[in-house]
């Protein structure tokens, strides 16, 4: 990919966290084709080409603190992808806010003093994350807790508003990455965005699909490409925004749903064929 270099990853360094499936693998498989010398941090070693694997669970914070230290040794690090991610289906709500945001937040907090000035940070939140505005002061409380521990502790005293665990942790990503950049931009000009998906076709994806039934996600709108995106389109995105020459881009989450967030927020698409029990509801 050569005609690409403009995009600034050749001869780079990045880590890439969850790349052995889904939007990980593409993030790394995209980034390791421009050149960039792609360090993995993931569960399992991933079948793409990288320069080392770091085997850590986002759910165990010593690990990810040697993790970080020996990213520490490898610096400086040009670029941040955190693509790691799990549904609430897989170890349930407290798993799930404990990968999701709580172990990717310290991760990133790990590796910031090993991090370029002017370095790129990408996180993958979710469309199912579009409401963080309602519940707001829930989620500024939450970020106000520093330590992975008691972050942990306060989700555990607070399971009402954790609730399945995956809306809440992509909303809390959202929100700090919205505020994080802020105090990040002004100390050393490191940039922080996310995008939000919509349904993608991932093992991820499989696991929602058995859980809550292929008929809600066939009548889901795809408004753009009439169908569920692949890793691939969504691995892009994150890429372009990443990039260096996106020095104005951050603090900002970029909705990579096919128009579904904006159309429902708007009303041009009814926020009722979210509802599961929408099916049972419009046959009776």
């Amino acid at each position: 990919m050569g005609e690409l270099d403009g995009l600034g990853y050749r001869g780079r360094t990045v880590v890439v966290t969850g790349c052995t499936s889904g939007m990980g693998k593409a993030v790394a498989e995209i980034l390791s084709d421009l050149g960039a010398r792609v360090h993995a941090v993931g569960r399992r070693a991933p079948a793409v080409a990288h320069a080392a694997f770091y085997r850590t669970d986002l759910v165990e914070p010593d690990q990810i603190a040697a993790t970080a230290a020996a990213l520490r040794r490898v610096g400086p690090i040009d670029h941040l992808f955190n693509c790691a991610g799990v549904p609430h289906m897989i170890g349930g709500p407290l798993h799930c806010m404990l990968v999701n945001y709580i172990g990717t937040r310290f991760l990133t907090e790990q590796v910031l003093a090993s991090l370029v000035d002017g370095a790129g940070i990408a996180n993958v939140a979710s469309n199912a994350g579009m409401g963080w505005q309602r519940r707001l002061p829930d989620i500024l409380e939450l970020l106000a807790v520093t330590d992975p521990v008691q972050a942990r502790t306060w989700c555990e005293q607070h399971m009402e508003v954790v609730a399945d665990g995956y809306s809440l942790s992509k909303e809390a990503l959202i929100v700090w990455t919205l505020r994080q950049a802020v105090a990040w931009g002004q100390d050393r000009g490191v940039r922080m965005t996310c995008i939000a998906p919509g349904p993608t076709r991932t093992a991820f994806m499989d696991e929602a699909v058995r859980d809550m039934g292929q008929a809600y996600f066939d009548r889901l709108p795809y408004p753009t490409l009439g169908r569920m995106a692949t890793p691939h389109e969504q691995a892009w995105p994150m890429i372009l925004l990443n990039s260096s020459l996106n020095a104005v881009a951050s603090g900002n989450v970029l909705y990579t749903d096919q128009a579904v967030a904006g159309g429902m927020l708007t009303g041009a698409i009814d926020a009722a064929v979210f509802r599961r029990d929408f099916v049972a509801e419009t046959a009776t």
